[in-house]
């Protein structure tokens, strides 16, 4: 019985499984606490709904954490000191969205696609704000890499441009554009998204060649990460053009230019992340585990030309990357070497002292289960030279030669393969608070959680290694007919032309209309040490008006110059009900705030999250 049931779980959509959660109270994420020994099966069909929960907690407006955001703004975090994570990066939301698109598509979630709408006009607006990266006119201001909550300009010092995030943002609109265009929406996919990707397009096709700062926003030169995820954009940009009856010849002239010098990152034994500076580091870095899974196709074989996930040069790769962590994080001491290990960012980092993160960690479990889905397509495995050393290190008698899918070689192959992966989800696992809360890392001495908590892109790491461990897959890109490397690299460029994005009128979409709504209480009220706000209210869910049963507001986002309560109930759509706000003091005593009464009805839509925004009375 209890296998049964456990295999229809992990079967369940996304919305469901939420379904099944008790309702939050003033923490995100919250429903039941995981049993950290659980098997990784139960684990992870119980963390998948919290990862969900936790992105939209940061998505604005009616987030549980995210006060102050706009519509269609995704925090990177609630944080917003120690550190300050409190505004929206282009590259974060880009890779968060496409995860919601994906999961959208899996699995029909009404919700999402309204999320995904506001995300999409939001960008159209983001991307003719005038910045210090510059303006839309000539592109430049596309590579800007953060913006404040309201989408406004950040003007404060930063390392820009960052010239991922209009690659990694066409990417996850050309998703939806497909099943726009699949679904019979080909109006909407040429009037609203297009305008909003042909710019992105544009950018990548006239700046790839430039240097630009990474993904951890600390080297100023070329990324690995940045130049795979712009080849990508092009490869799948001209597609998509041409199933709308648009073109995009910068993206054909410049992808193989792009293609090209992919390559140059390859050292002849792994990836050297960072090129075209001199850091004196490694090069060993995650950002080329990133890049391998942002750019996985499942339609593409074992391509080393695009650094397919089971590529004999990624698969090399990985094990260079995840080796260099083994002797300096204590938690990995006595972890032999066959198996998995808490992953870091780079052995250089010093940020918070240098730590595993939760996102890398899952980035190298992700990584082997895209290529055992790969292999299995193949129906064989091909051991050269320059991947033997991975196979060696997980199956010790591992030799070169092509071993079909009826080999018992074969079988020993991917058994390993799978349970080495396995083992870096179950680090994860290890080291996840029994809430599922994913922050930015974990000590490497403690395993303790470390720095911006509810890293929305930890969350979405989760959703994305879940989804390919269980054969959940993306749309393919186009990387099978886009392997052919030029004879020569040229350092060339297309100067694109740039035009505001204004149509964001969506068409009404069939959705579900939801029966309850999470409802999120936001007031700004100045307290002192030992004081705490509370909500009451007419209905069960408030506590029918008694002080003892009223709702204990959350304040881990308080700052003097922002004194933010705030909590969350689930309550019936349509519901009218009065409340108000009240104080208590330590020795419990309650102060009441000042008349009338607030009233609110919860809309009846096809949204799940709502909120109000208050000020103490």
């Amino acid at each position: 019985m209890f296998l049964t049931m456990l295999v229809t779980t992990l079967l369940l959509p996304v919305s469901t499984l939420i379904s099944l959660l008790p309702p939050l109270t003033n923490a995100i994420p919250s429903g039941p606490r995981l049993d950290k020994r659980a098997d990784l099966d139960t684990w992870i069909a119980a963390q998948t709904p919290i990862s969900l929960s936790g992105i939209l907690a940061n998505f604005g407006p009616s987030g549980m954490k995210a006060y102050g955001a706009s519509t269609g703004i995704l925090l990177a975090s609630p944080s917003k000191t120690n550190p300050d994570y409190f505004y929206t990066w282009t590259r974060d939301s880009a890779l968060v969205f496409k995860t919601l698109v994906d999961q959208f598509i899996s699995t029909g979630d009404t919700d999402l696609q309204l999320q995904i709408d506001d995300y999409i006009s939001a960008q159209a607006k983001l991307q003719t704000v005038s910045n210090p990266s510059g303006s839309l006119s000539n592109g430049a201001g596309l590579a800007e890499p953060k913006y404040m909550p309201t989408g406004s300009a950040f003007t404060g010092d930063w390392g820009r441009p960052q010239r991922d995030g209009p690659a990694l943002r066409s990417t996850a609109l050309i998703a939806y554009g497909k099943w726009l265009i699949n679904n019979g929406y080909t109006a909407a996919a040429t009037n609203i998204v297009w305008p909003v990707v042909q710019n992105d397009l544009q950018y990548v096709g006239q700046y790839w060649n430039q240097t630009g700062f990474d993904l951890w926003e600390e080297v100023n030169g070329s990324s690995f990460f940045t130049t795979a995820a712009q080849h990508r954009a092009l490869v799948e940009g001209s597609s998509f053009a041409a199933s709308i009856g648009q073109t995009c010849s910068n993206c054909d002239s410049q992808a193989p230019q792009i293609r090209c010098f992919l390559q140059q990152y390859w050292n002849g034994q792994y990836i050297v992340s960072n090129i075209n500076t001199n850091t004196g580091r490694s090069g060993k870095d995650a950002n080329s585990c990133l890049a391998s899974i942002h750019t996985f196709d499942p339609e593409a074989g074992c391509d080393d030309a695009t650094f397919q996930p089971c590529s004999p040069k990624m698969l090399a790769n990985h094990k260079a990357l995840t080796d260099s962590f083994r002797s300096v994080y204590a938690i990995n001491a006595g972890i032999a070497a066959s198996s998995a290990v808490a992953v870091g960012r780079y052995l250089e980092d010093v940020y918070y002292n240098g730590n595993p993160w939760y996102l890398t960690t899952l980035c190298a479990a992700e990584q082997l289960y895209s290529a055992l889905y790969q292999f299995n397509t193949a129906g064989s495995i091909t051991i050269t030279s320059t991947s033997l050393s991975f196979w060696q290190a997980i199956y010790a008698s591992a030799a070169t030669g092509t071993y079909a899918s009826s080999s018992s070689t074969y079988t020993s192959l991917t058994s390993a393969l799978k349970t080495y992966a396995d083992g870096y989800v179950a680090i994860v696992q290890k080291y996840t608070p029994a809430s599922g809360a994913l922050a930015e890392q974990f000590d490497k001495s403690t395993g303790t959680p470390l720095s911006a908590v509810d890293l929305t892109w930890s969350y979405a790491s989760f959703l994305t290694m879940a989804a390919a461990r269980n054969n959940v897959l993306p749309a393919s890109w186009g990387a099978a007919t886009a392997s052919t490397i030029p004879s020569t690299c040229s350092a060339s460029s297309a100067t694109g032309s740039y035009t505001a994005a204004t149509n964001t009128a969506w068409p009404s979409f069939p959705c579900t209309t939801v029966s309850t709504v999470q409802l999120t209480f936001n007031v700004l009220a100045t307290t002192s040490s030992g004081q705490n706000v509370y909500v009451v209210g007419s209905i069960a869910e408030l506590g029918t008006w008694n002080p003892t049963n009223a709702i204990k507001l959350g304040a881990d986002m308080y700052t003097d110059g922002t004194p933010l309560w705030y909590g969350s109930v689930k309550v019936a759509a349509g519901t009218a009900f009065e409340y108000k706000y009240l104080r208590k003091e330590s020795d419990g005593s309650v102060t009441w705030e000042s008349d009338p009464n607030r009233s609110f009805t919860v809309p009846t839509s096809c949204r799940k999250d709502a909120s109000v925004s208050d000020n103490w009375r």
